[in-house]
């Protein structure tokens, strides 16, 4: 006797419901360790004065931690071994330093962006004065101070320095100033109203509309103003040397130029 069997259940049928759930629940887990893996951070040591900018050009990259501040300050940090990756300071010579501590991958360094030195005032006050020899710096601060970042470490404050010892009017103002950690600190008490003149870089100047251009220091009565950047030594970030290149390519360049960089 023949005898109708029923038709077979389908592979997927017979398996059973335990191990279609773990199935899933291991597609699932997968799927979120994939997700949720760490992308490569990358820590990038820049000078107070490129924040606006940096920022700007470092728009939709996550995975890169920007840390601003003055550049002897953050040139110290790395060489107490903060981790650092990248390093764009605001002058050559504390570029030098860390470079002379074999603090630099060889080979990395380079000269990214120019600035200019002026002079500013409160947007709403009506101040003229004329950047020549011997200008009558003293008379315009009244009885108040002259906001500039710190002259012994802070590559604005050497510079304004320099601009001021060579018109020849730094002895008059000397023991007048309002020294600061880093250039966008005297800018804000320019801005503030706290200081009624300020030395900044013109970059700076253009990203705050409290503040009004006085004048532009000639560019032979300070150093050049230059911003070198490098890969630091420690770094084991991979995509640290693929940033570094971003930042002087033809795309950065109408960026740094946009707030108001020179680019070489």
């Amino acid at each position: 006797m023949f005898r109708i069997l029923p038709p077979a259940m389908p592979f997927f049928r017979r398996v059973p419901a335990a191990c279609v759930l773990l199935a899933l629940v291991h597609v699932a887990f997968v799927a979120h360790v994939a997700h949720a893996q760490p992308r490569e951070r990358i820590t990038l040591y820049a000078a107070a004065s490129l924040k606006d900018a940096m920022d700007a050009l470092l728009k939709g990259r996550e995975n890169v931690n920007a840390i601003y501040a003055g550049s002897s300050t953050l040139a110290r940090q790395i060489e107490n071994g903060a981790p650092a990756d990248i390093f764009v300071s605001a002058d050559l010579d504390w570029m030098d330093y860390l470079e002379k501590k074999n603090l630099l991958r060889a080979g990395t360094r380079f000269n990214l962006l120019g600035n200019r030195l002026v002079l500013i005032a409160p947007a709403n006050e009506k101040t003229a004065l004329a950047i020549a020899p011997r200008f009558q710096l003293a008379a315009a601060l009244g009885s108040g101070r002259l906001a500039i970042a710190d002259p012994d470490s802070v590559p604005a404050g050497r510079y304004g320095k320099a601009a001021l010892q060579a018109l020849g009017v730094w002895d008059s103002v000397a023991k007048r100033i309002a020294p600061s950690d880093n250039v966008r600190a005297a800018l804000l008490l320019v801005a503030r109203g706290e200081t009624p003149l300020g030395v900044v870089y013109a970059s700076d100047a253009a990203v705050d509309a409290r503040v009004k251009v006085v004048g532009q220091f000639p560019a032979d009565s300070h150093p050049p103003i230059v911003y070198p950047a490098a890969l630091v030594s420690a770094s084991r970030a991979n995509g640290a040397a693929a940033l570094l290149a971003h930042l002087r390519s033809s795309d950065a360049a109408v960026l740094w130029r946009r707030h108001g960089f020179g680019v070489p």
